[in-house]
């Protein structure tokens, strides 16, 4: 079975006094998580945490990481996301200071063999093999719904004043709906890429390619990522999580 190696870097950037993003990365390689927080104040560091802190206790308790079944992977996933959906929804009721916070969510959880990827919003879950990088997870954003509507076309999209608009987030009422988990073999020499919209956004068209090609590392290539995205303008918090299947 391929081993896992991994690196990660998560940093305030050059336009944020705070930073709403929260990143988790199990020791043992089991699972990986990126967080977007969102909400005045510090309640999107709020959200993000609790997305953090919340998701990866209840997968640990959840799955058997040496045994369990695609289907079963599936549903201890989304049972955990929902269940932070349901703390950051009920947190942002009660307490004045956290009104209306939310936040995205991306993961990789590894199982017997096989990764299980998806997310929540719009951080991202990339892979590039044999020298092709395609996204895996699909932005829960108005842009993306009306490019699936062909309404506008995805280099509208890039530019467009909804493209940091979501519609599903965690701390929505939609946000507990599924993960849309996709179940991927994974291949020696593959590489997947985890990443706040910080990085998409400073890092366009085939950056992120390019910079994979350069770092084979995982560490170096997640500082390398997140130092591209700051030199190509992004105006967020960034977060990066690299894994190399060797």
């Amino acid at each position: 079975m391929p081993s896992l190696q991994f690196g990660f870097l998560t940093v305030v950037g050059n336009y944020r006094e705070n930073n709403e993003d929260s990143v988790f990365v199990d020791p043992n390689g089991r699972f990986f998580v990126v967080a977007d927080g969102m909400g005045g104040q510090s309640a999107g560091e709020k959200a993000s945490a609790l997305a953090t802190d919340i998701v990866p206790r209840r997968l640990t308790q959840l799955i058997n990481f040496d045994a369990d079944k695609s289907e079963s992977v599936k549903k201890s996933i989304d049972r955990a996301v929902t269940e932070a959906n349901s703390e950051i929804l009920a947190l942002s009721e009660l307490d004045p200071n956290f009104h209306n916070m939310g936040t995205t969510i991306a993961f990789m959880v590894s199982v017997a063999g096989k990764l299980f990827v998806g997310g929540v919003g719009d951080s991202r879950v990339y892979l590039l093999r044999k020298g092709q990088l395609q996204q895996l997870t699909t932005d829960h954003s108005l842009t993306q719904a009306l490019v699936e509507a062909g309404t506008i076309s995805p280099e509208e999209a890039l530019t467009h004043r909804y493209r940091n608009v979501l519609y599903r987030y965690l701390g929505s009422k939609e946000g507990g709906t599924g993960t849309d988990s996709k179940e991927i073999d994974p291949q020696v020499g593959d590489r997947y890429v985890l990443c706040s919209d910080g990085v998409s956004d400073g890092l366009k068209g085939d950056g992120l390619k390019f910079v994979l090609d350069k770092h084979s590392a995982a560490q170096a290539a997640a500082e390398a990522i997140v130092q591209a995205a700051l030199d190509g303008g992004s105006r967020d918090n960034v977060t990066c999580v690299v894994v190399n299947v060797v």
